[in-house]
């Protein structure tokens, strides 16, 4: 069974069209009335003014005068009357006693019988206009006296049919009529294209709809979770959601709307991936507290609109991914570790079967104490158990790439000396990405070594990481920190991001990192963070 369809509302575009359309119509109308109603009352007044000039120019002939006074007035008057109705366009001229009998009249059967009309005003010498219905029909009139020493001795009228009056204003409102269904069809004309590029705009949606899509849009920008920015085509901030504003860290939304994404305070290079004019997918920046991944769209329709911008926050999963490529080093350094293990076992086991016990027990316990010092020398020198467990598994990982990582006699860090606002994961992201990167920076040079110095002093936590490798070109001590900087070649992930993290934490604790040369060759990191009750910044 087929239900009838509901007919959808028209477009706004056409709801548009229809009230121009119609608001057109009805000016034009009115304005048509208008003009007829003025045009008819002009043309009465001009017809008016016409049979009155035309009565007195009679009333005022001598030849008129002369002929009253003669037996046959008629004989005279008549002709001339039609002679002036010819001559003035007039519809006619009567010719009469002062009493209103005719002397003229266009219909001759007329000649001789009474006016039909008033006569009293001129009767007493004055001249009266008036519309009356006589025996040519309705029309408008003036009777004025013919003077004579001083007294009336005939009256004229002049009139000109309302019929007439009428035919010449219906001349003008056809003309207007004209004029004016020109200005409807050209203003319908303009209507319609200017709707035409309305309804491509609005993609044929009526008010409701678009009504409708408003709210929609408004409930989707505060539930998505992720940052949303749109850029208008000169850059500035033309829609921002609440997780944009929280992301980026900027001010209430009233405050950046319109500004330009340089007056936001972003980090320089947050800042050029944004007013970048070519898309951008997937890169990693970070702000003073998050790391975030960025994508952005231009918005392009024939020429550029503007641009998409979509944020996601990864600080936990970056941190995450860092634990986790600490994890797999660990557990490669224990693999590697076990083959030895294994291999040292088979040595002791291939000893005891050669009779050789003795030397067995020897080789098995140097194994052990050469493991033990390295633990004991770790913690007696950092007895902080976070940092230490660090260390030891930084260790096992250096050595696995043949590089010694060593702690300097130094280091003397308590376990409690650390307030709990240095949180553990920040010291980790901190200490493990300078250790990596030195690690880095130091393999596969002739004497591979990584130096590691922590303690306390001054109220603060000092840290330092010295290696052996090619050291740090003066004119890159700042960008060296920058995300996406290195001056190794590029692995699977990617490089540049540990030592931005790392001054991203450093940044947040209030803490200061610096970067010289070593008295040896290499690079020397140095973070001082202070230890006090309340430190800026959570974890990282």
């Amino acid at each position: 069974m087929r239900f009838p369809s509901v007919p959808r509302p028209r477009s706004l575009a056409g709801q548009l069209f229809a009230m121009q359309a119609v608001l057109i119509a009805v000016l034009v109308a009115g304005y048509a009335l208008f003009t007829y109603v003025s045009d008819r009352h002009q043309a009465e007044e001009a017809a008016t003014r016409q049979a009155t000039a035309v009565a007195r120019s009679v009333a005022d002939a001598p030849s008129v005068r002369a002929a009253i006074h003669t037996k046959n007035p008629s004989g005279l008057l008549q002709p001339y009357a039609l002679q002036v109705m010819r001559d003035t366009d007039v519809d006619f001229v009567t010719i009469m006693t002062p009493e209103g009998i005719r002397w003229t009249h266009p219909d001759q059967n007329e000649i001789g019988k009474h006016y039909l009309g008033h006569i009293e005003a001129a009767q007493h010498g004055q001249t009266h206009s008036e519309t009356y219905k006589g025996t040519l029909g309705a029309s408008v009139r003036t009777v004025t006296p013919v003077w004579e020493n001083g007294r009336v001795i005939g009256l004229v009228s002049a009139g000109i049919k309302v019929e007439a009056i009428s035919q010449r204003a219906q001349e003008q409102v056809t003309a207007l009529l004209g004029v004016a269904a020109s200005a409807l069809a050209l203003g319908a004309l303009g209507t319609y294209v200017i709707n035409a590029r309305l309804r491509r705009h609005t993609h044929g949606m009526n008010a409701a709809e678009l009504s409708h899509m408003h709210d929609y849009h408004q409930a989707a920008l505060h539930a998505v979770r992720e940052g949303l920015l749109m850029l208008d085509g000169q850059y500035r901030v033309a829609l921002i959601n609440d997780g944009g504003r929280e992301l980026l860290g900027v001010g209430p939304e009233g405050e950046i709307m319109g500004r330009s994404v340089a007056e936001l305070g972003l980090p320089a290079p947050l800042t050029g991936a944004l007013l970048a004019s070519e898309p951008r997918v997937d890169e990693v920046h970070l702000t003073a507290d998050r790391v975030l991944v960025v994508n952005t769209s231009p918005v392009s329709g024939g020429e550029r609109r503007g641009t998409v911008v979509t944020l996601r926050d990864v600080t936990e999963l970056q941190s995450l991914m860092g634990e986790l490529d600490s994890e797999r080093g660990f557990t490669q350094a224990l693999r590697s570790q076990a083959h030895e293990a294994a291999n040292r076992l088979h040595t002791v086991v291939s000893l005891i079967e050669l009779g050789r016990a003795e030397e067995a027990v020897d080789f098995a316990t140097a194994e052990l104490e050469l493991a033990q010092a390295l633990t004991d020398q770790v913690v007696a020198a950092v007895s902080e158990p976070v940092l230490a467990a660090l260390l030891l598994g930084k260790t096992a990982q250096a050595n696995e790439r043949g590089v010694e990582l060593v702690v300097s006699d130094e280091s003397r860090l308590d376990d409690g000396l650390l307030p709990e606002s240095l949180s553990a994961r920040d010291l980790v992201t901190i200490l493990g990405n300078l250790i990596d990167n030195a690690v880095d920076a130091a393999q596969g040079t002739v004497r591979a070594r990584v130096t590691v110095t922590a303690y306390a002093e001054d109220a603060e936590l000092v840290m330092r990481v010295t290696d052996t490798g090619a050291g740090v070109d003066p004119a890159h001590a700042e960008l060296v920190f920058q995300r996406g900087f290195s001056t190794k070649p590029a692995g699977p992930g990617g490089r540049g991001l540990g030592l931005a993290l790392v001054r991203q934490a450093v940044v947040r604790l209030d803490g200061t990192l610096t970067v010289t040369e070593a008295p040896e060759g290499g690079a020397v990191f140095e973070v001082r963070l202070p230890l006090r009750a309340s430190v800026a910044g959570g974890e990282a």
